[in-house]
């Protein structure tokens, strides 16, 4: 894992090098990188809703096998899958873009909460860490509330449009509900919490790359209003 970690926080860490470079300024370095991170898993995010989509179309047509087949497993799973082949379908679309995501947060922690095991050119980026930026003193020690609520709250909000863009998607989801909403109120409050002890250049990465998310999240749901608009539009047909 650590091989893993280690593979994605190197190039993450030469992009964060070259940046610096040019801006010569390690708080705006950090949200020009993480403008230029969240812009590259945009993708995913964006098959991720199309699959959620796609998902929900299928809905009607699996309930139907499932009460014409409530007896018989077997043939259930072999008419399911042969539905999914019908319909083009990969039930395991939707997972992979979260999976992919996963290695890549994990790069972007082990980098920048510990930069200098991670980048090529030590020497400038001894200093910058310790460069301040606005009300913080000093990036590389934690920064005891201000980015750490601020850290929060924008995890509360982003997970809340989650939940609501999810809501009646699916009856996986409906299981799924109420670990959803406990995630909802405890991750935000273990994010502020572990941003207490965060170097704040972490927590403002992570403070911002979720206000990017919101905004992503917002365009998002758009994109789904149409995408499930567009669907309504063929069964017409």
């Amino acid at each position: 894992m650590y091989k893993v970690i280690g593979f994605i926080a190197e190039p993450l860490g030469m992009l964060l090098s070259f940046l610096y470079d040019h801006i010569q300024n390690y708080g705006i370095t950090l949200l020009a990188f993480t403008l230029i991170v969240k812009i590259c898993l945009y993708p995913l995010y964006s098959k991720q809703i199309r699959s959620t989509v796609r998902m929900s179309e299928m809905q009607p047509m699996m309930k139907e096998l499932q009460k014409k087949y409530a007896n018989d497993k077997e043939t259930l799973n072999m008419k399911t899958m042969e539905l999914y082949k019908k319909e083009k379908f990969n039930p395991a679309s939707g997972c992979l873009p979260a999976l992919l995501q996963m290695p890549i947060i994990f790069g972007l922690f082990a980098l920048l909460r510990n930069p200098m095991l991670y980048m090529t050119d030590k020497g400038d980026m001894l200093i910058a860490i310790h460069e301040s930026f606005l009300w913080v003193m000093d990036l590389s020690q934690p920064d005891p509330w201000i980015l750490p609520v601020a850290a929060g709250l924008t995890t509360f909000i982003s997970f809340a449009q989650t939940e609501a863009q999810n809501k009646g998607m699916s009856d996986g989801n409906a299981m799924m509900a109420p670990m959803m909403k406990t995630m909802k109120y405890f991750f935000p409050v273990m994010i502020m919490v572990m941003g207490r002890t965060f170097p704040a250049g972490l927590t403002i990465y992570w403070f911002f790359g979720m206000a990017i998310q919101i905004l992503f999240n917002i365009h998002l749901n758009k994109v789904k209003k149409r995408l499930r608009a567009e669907s309504e539009e063929k069964r017409k047909k």
